[in-house]
């Protein structure tokens, strides 16, 4: 007998794989638990270590780690030398933050100064760290020889530098920064060059006047505090970094879309009754919890800012907040005995004051806004990044009082958004409203997804006696009708929903496919939208293959007035932003199925 399942497995496999999708297999739930065992396959929940990266265009945060060189026990003067190569004459300003005082010298001229002691300014926002102080230099074409003086009374011993950030906005051409290192310094080996961009020099007593301000010399010894020193290099630290990056990270780099995929796999545990899902959600957790310490260490005392996971500690973005710690709160209300649970507590308990006091809001409104790209622009995104969390709370916290609090935030934030980014003439979200310029930005499918997610996930909760209900779900029909209406006649919806010219994409074609299921088994629609998610389903199938992966998936989007941006956003294949939806698709198919036949 097993030998005949055995063949019957492996005839199925074969047909499978000789159709190259899985258009054949009619149960949703054995199509997604195809994705979800590629997820367990492919995600290994560990770090590698290898040398910090070296970048060598001045495009980002750069930094001088004295301390971590030379000590941090006394006062002191030391040295750090690079250069910066620019493809023309040109102008910029660099943002600086430091210990300290700080001088810095362009070729030969100086261009900043404080002295003093001070600590270290610097404030991770958004999309960007920012610091207070900068400075303009003009560049000629060429090398230009930058030279930092750094002088500590003890303790804390740095100098960052940086140009100022775009703050994530999507610029039109390209912006030419010079390159910054050691590659072009006589007498520095490649391979020099290819771990630091630095030279250092100390450390100095501070009265010492012997100091190598001009007329830089290698090759030389000066006097130092404890005898001799010469030109050498910053101490190389070692990284943790994540296993194969995607263009977009990992299965489990911390973000909203991986904190999906986790969410996803608990829910396809519950309904197929197959523990390997809730594992692989428990280990994402688990991974994230355990690590923070590490992922402190390595933002705080490694400057490695933009270190692998960092936005866990220190992002004030819902894409790294709220979003992604679904997982967690519905764990918690899930399952009521589990070894760390006291950990999950701890950081959901400041979720919830985040979620509450900490995330920037519209004045007015109250909704949840963004500082970028510039001030409160308004993302339908934020809809899917907050909105869930709040009803996920108020299924969490234990009185009436704040179980009501977050089902009215909640409520109050899914109407109060169409102040700002619903179309009234298309029926359509805007990706994005800026609070300045008055533009329409496209009708961009996943956007449109984010927002009728929220919604559903408002509807599953409310209460029918709410006073926002009946307002919630006309908007959700009213969305319904409008995307039916742009649907293709294959069951694809396209990048940019109301442009014929765009490309079918399968991330927003999930989320719409699942959020009209939904509509169906929750009785928020009639009976005759069920052929509309029938074809998206269908459409869906047509892009997984019998491994798991899944094609067609925009990458990460900002948000532009410029429709050509969107045309043109890449796609890939097994990107997350894509893989959770469609889980949450075939599960929301499966149960819209199910609801039919009783």
């Amino acid at each position: 007998m097993r030998k005949i399942v055995l063949v019957l497995v492996l005839v199925s496999c074969f047909r499978l794989h000789a159709q190259n999708n899985v258009v054949a297999v009619n149960d949703p739930l054995e199509v997604v638990k195809l994705i979800g065992d590629k997820l367990i396959r492919d995600t290994p929940f560990r770090y590698r270590i290898n040398v910090q990266s070296n970048n060598n265009l001045f495009n980002g945060l750069h930094f001088v780690d004295f301390g971590r060189t030379f000590g941090t026990l006394r006062p002191a003067v030391a040295y750090a030398y690079t250069r910066l190569v620019s493809p023309s004459d040109t102008s910029m300003v660099i943002q600086v933050a430091h210990t300290d005082a700080c001088k810095i010298w362009l070729n030969n001229e100086p261009v900043f100064e404080r002295n003093g002691k001070r600590s270290l300014d610097i404030r991770f926002e958004e999309r960007s760290v920012e610091m207070t102080e900068e400075f303009k230099v003009h560049l000629k074409k060429g090398d230009n020889e930058l030279l930092i003086r750094s002088e500590t009374f003890g303790g804390q011993w740095v100098v960052f530098l940086q140009p100022p950030s775009l703050k994530g906005a999507v610029v039109s051409g390209q912006v030419h920064y010079p390159e910054i290192g050691l590659k072009t310094v006589s007498g520095v080996d490649e391979k020099i060059a290819n771990l630091t961009n630095w030279l250092m020099l100390g450390p100095f007593d501070p009265s010492n006047s012997v100091i190598p301000e001009k007329n830089l010399l290698f090759g030389k010894m000066y006097q130092g505090m404890d005898g001799a020193v010469t030109w050498t290099i910053p101490k190389i630290e070692v990284l943790g970094e994540l296993i194969d990056p995607l263009p977009w990270g990992t299965n489990y780099t911390w973000n909203y879309h991986n904190g999906g995929v986790a969410l996803a796999m608990q829910r396809l545990a519950e309904v197929t009754g197959e523990k390997r899902f809730d594992t692989y959600a428990s280990n994402f957790c688990d991974f994230h919890i355990g690590g923070a310490p590490f992922v402190n260490y390595q933002v705080k005392e490694l400057r490695a800012v933009n270190s692998a996971n960092s936005g866990f500690l220190f992002s004030p973005l819902l894409d790294f907040t709220l979003a992604p710690s679904l997982p967690f709160i519905y764990r918690l209300r899930k399952e009521q005995d589990f070894s760390n649970r006291k950990a999950y507590e701890e950081y959901i308990s400041r979720m919830l004051k985040y979620a509450t006091e900490e995330q920037v809001r519209f004045p007015g409104s109250n909704i949840y806004t963004r500082l970028t790209p510039e001030k409160y622009t308004t993302w339908v995104d934020d809809m899917f990044m907050g909105i869930p969390f709040l009803i996920q709370a108020s299924q969490y916290v234990n009185t009436p009082e704040e179980k009501k609090r977050f089902m009215d935030d909640a409520a109050s934030q899914a109407l109060k958004f169409n102040e700002q980014v619903w179309d009234k003439e298309a029926n359509l979200y805007m990706h994005a409203k800026y609070s300045e310029k008055n533009v329409k930005l496209p009708h961009w499918s996943r956007a449109n997804g984010w927002g009728i997610w929220a919604i559903t996930e408002v509807l599953q909760v409310l209460p029918e006696n709410h006073p926002d209900y009946k307002a919630i779900l006309a908007h959700y029909r009213k969305h319904v009708d409008a995307l039916v209406a742009l649907q293709d006649k294959d069951g694809f919806w396209r990048q940019v929903l109301d442009r014929p010219d765009s490309r079918q994409e399968v991330s927003g074609t999930a989320i719409f496919t699942m959020a009209i299921a939904r509509g169906i088994t929750n009785g928020w629609l009639d009976k005759k939208y069920k052929t509309y998610s029938l074809k998206g389903w269908e459409a869906l199938k047509s892009q997984i293959e019998p491994d798991g992966t899944v094609h067609n998936i925009c990458y990460g989007t900002m948000c532009s007035e410029d429709v050509n941006y969107y045309l043109n956003r890449p796609f890939y294949d097994n990107d997350t932003h894509g893989l959770f939806a469609v889980l949450f698709a075939g599960i929301e198919v499966n149960n819209m199925l199910k609801s039919q036949k009783k």
